[in-house]
């Protein structure tokens, strides 16, 4: 796609899952990710396989829910590579638990990682993209975050909230060359889906109905994303802002 070659992407989470497909297909794209993940082994072990497929990669560990640590790793990053041009705010946890069956320390851990991680990033990585005048982000929160999950309360409230957050952040900053999208997928599976799923005693039935439910009758696949990612990175959607685009096998559909 236009305008991804040597761009700086640095991803969240870009260990395993949906992070990793997207930083395989921005290597493969000639785009040179960085992964900031809390797993660094799992973190450099993708970077290495993107370097293996022909590409350019490289891993940092970074815990998103430590501002100081955050602004440290993007300010090394900048000194070490350039430049950060692109943003992607992967990273993610959470268990299946009734809402009122958890406590405030459950709280704390799902909006630490979910909502303020995305928050430290962007504070740390927006002022420099403003300041140069270009720059591209793209959030990817959860269909949890537009129609609600059962077993997800604390989850999905932090997912809105990215959303909600994405498009305040691209009306302020549209004048100053940078955007803000966000996609939003469906169960898909994922080692955090599968930790998920083992959580549950009725994990596995859950899963299935979820799987009949959709219209093409499978969940998602972390491939199923990259190609959406790297477009709305890409110079052909350099009109594209405040966006949210669900990304579920037709699970939901929103006009």
């Amino acid at each position: 796609m236009r305008g991804l070659k040597d761009k700086i992407a640095v991803i969240t989470g870009g260990a395993s899952g949906i992070g990793r497909a997207i930083v395989l297909r921005l290597a493969e794209e000639g785009a040179r990710p960085v992964i900031f993940d809390i797993d660094e082994a799992g973190a450099r072990a993708v970077a290495d396989e993107a370097v293996a497929a022909g590409g350019r990669a490289s891993a940092r560990r970074c815990d998103i829910t430590d501002y100081a640590a955050v602004v440290a790793a993007v300010a090394a990053t900048e000194d070490e590579t350039g430049p950060i041009d692109f943003l992607v705010n992967n990273a993610g946890w959470d268990l299946p638990a009734s809402f009122l069956d958890t406590d405030p320390e459950f709280w704390t851990k799902v909006i630490g990682i979910n909502l303020m991680g995305p928050i430290h990033m962007h504070h740390a990585v927006l002022k420099r993209m403003a300041a140069r005048g270009a720059g591209r982000v793209v959030n990817i929160s959860s269909d949890a975050g537009r129609v609600g999950s059962s077993g997800e309360a604390v989850y999905s409230a932090c997912k809105g909230g990215v959303i909600a957050f994405t498009k305040t952040l691209a009306r302020e900053v549209a004048r100053r060359g940078v955007t803000l999208n966000t996609i939003c997928p469906g169960p898909t599976g994922t080692p955090l889906f599968d930790a998920f799923k083992a959580a549950s005693a009725d994990g596995a039935k859950i899963a299935d109905g979820l799987a009949r439910a959709i219209p093409m009758k499978r969940l998602g696949r972390p491939d199923d994303y990259p190609g959406l990612v790297a477009f709305l990175l890409s110079d052909d959607a350099a009109y594209i802002t405040g966006q949210t685009m669900s990304v579920s096998g037709g699970l939901t559909m929103h006009g």
